[in-house]
């Protein structure tokens, strides 16, 4: 190992500079003011737990993504968090278990995997997000992604569009109205995701393949979808409650995004039950979030409370947005300025930056403006 090796980060892993930090902590306040100012009370959960804990609160969640490691306190292992999410589930669950329903948590950290996520190689994102446990309701589902919504426009992104997905698809339909054999189940469902009609057939699940083509903008992708159920009416009864939740969902936020419809997607949904959702917006190679319904597990893995909400990846859209962020004003205090009316200047919001010696150069220190004597004068 040589002297330089010491100060490289390992791959996926980076420093957020100035002004990147400085967006992210705007970021990051937007979108938890707009949380708090909808009633959803922030937690702090560790950044490590026991693998146990981390892995059982919801179904799907996968630890091999986890880093792990051996507690030597206790010689259980633990694990660095990958979601946040199951972290809120065990606080509503426990240390909230008594606390009136609907419980509205909101959160804001760090989150880590081992890999990437496909050709993204960052392995640290920052994660926000809501959780309403105790009701997944239509109404519960319309003011989660109503809220997304607003958080991101609050953070700045422009152009959203948010695409609806039923993550429990084949699962309602499996049982009665277009029968697998348990067996075929995982493998229809792979294969819906991957849009491949020729390995459908092959996993046995021809019968689905007129979904592959109810997607795409939500008004005439939920028509396709009503005129592919009108030939199977034990399909259409199957999913009447979700088509009719789906509609009521878009006419509560069609106005604040494009919505569009995927009902066979299932790529990120591994916990999610009757509702999901991807977020995305203008200028954004991938989803800047996602969301839905799912049950927070038991301690004997029975399913628990039923919950829905989203988590937020704001990471693209920060490093979008620093590059385009306005310089701030800056006021450069020289050496025996008055304190009293540097902190009323700061009162009033002057960011402000004193010098420590002679030689400070306020235009070099990226400086605005001088404070000459009482007066503020711009450089």
């Amino acid at each position: 190992m040589n002297d330089t090796d010491r100060d490289l980060l390992p791959e996926g892993l980076e420093d957020r500079l100035p002004p990147a930090a400085a967006t992210a902590a705007r970021i990051t306040r937007a979108i938890m003011d707009v949380l708090d100012s909808h009633g959803y009370a922030p937690v702090q959960p560790p950044a490590i737990e026991f693998e146990l804990s981390l892995a059982s609160r919801m179904a799907g969640i996968q630890p091999r993504r986890m880093f792990r490691f051996v507690d030597p306190a206790s010689l259980r292992t633990l694990a660095l968090r990958s979601d946040i999410t199951p972290q809120v589930g065990r606080i509503a669950a426990t240390r909230l278990a008594q606390a009136p329903r609907p419980l509205r948590l909101c959160y804001a950290g760090q989150v880590l995997t081992i890999e990437g996520a496909g050709l993204d190689p960052t392995r640290e994102r920052l994660q926000l997000g809501a959780e309403l446990i105790g009701n997944d309701s239509v109404a519960a589902a319309g003011e989660v992604v109503a809220i997304a919504i607003e958080s991101l426009h609050a953070a700045g992104a422009t152009g959203i569009s948010v695409d609806f997905t039923l993550p429990d698809l084949v699962d309602a339909l499996a049982a009665k109205a277009m029968p697998l054999a348990p067996d075929q189940i995982e493998a229809v469902r792979r294969e819906l995701d991957a849009k491949d009609a020729g390995a459908l057939v092959e996993a046995g699940g021809e019968a689905y393949l007129p979904l592959l083509h109810a997607t795409g903008p939500f008004d005439s992708a939920i028509q396709r979808l009503d005129a592919i159920l009108a030939t199977n009416p034990a399909a259409a009864e199957a999913l009447a409650s979700r088509i009719a939740a789906l509609r009521t969902i878009a006419a509560r936020v069609g106005g604040s995004a494009r919505l569009t419809l995927d009902p066979s997607e299932r790529h990120g949904f591994e916990y999610q039950s009757w509702f999901g959702f991807m977020i995305y917006a203008e200028g954004q190679r991938s989803a800047l979030g996602r969301g839905g319904s799912y049950h927070i597990l038991g301690s004997n893995g029975a399913a628990g409370e039923p919950a829905i909400g989203f988590s937020l990846y704001p990471d693209p859209l920060i490093e979008t947005m620093s590059v385009s962020e306005a310089t701030r004003d800056t006021l450069f205090l020289p050496l025996g300025h008055d304190a009293e009316i540097a902190a009323r200047l700061r009162v009033i919001g002057w960011r402000t930056l004193a010098a420590l010696s002679a030689d400070d150069d306020a235009q070099a220190l990226g400086c605005t403006h001088q404070l000459a004597g009482s007066e503020v004068v711009e450089l």
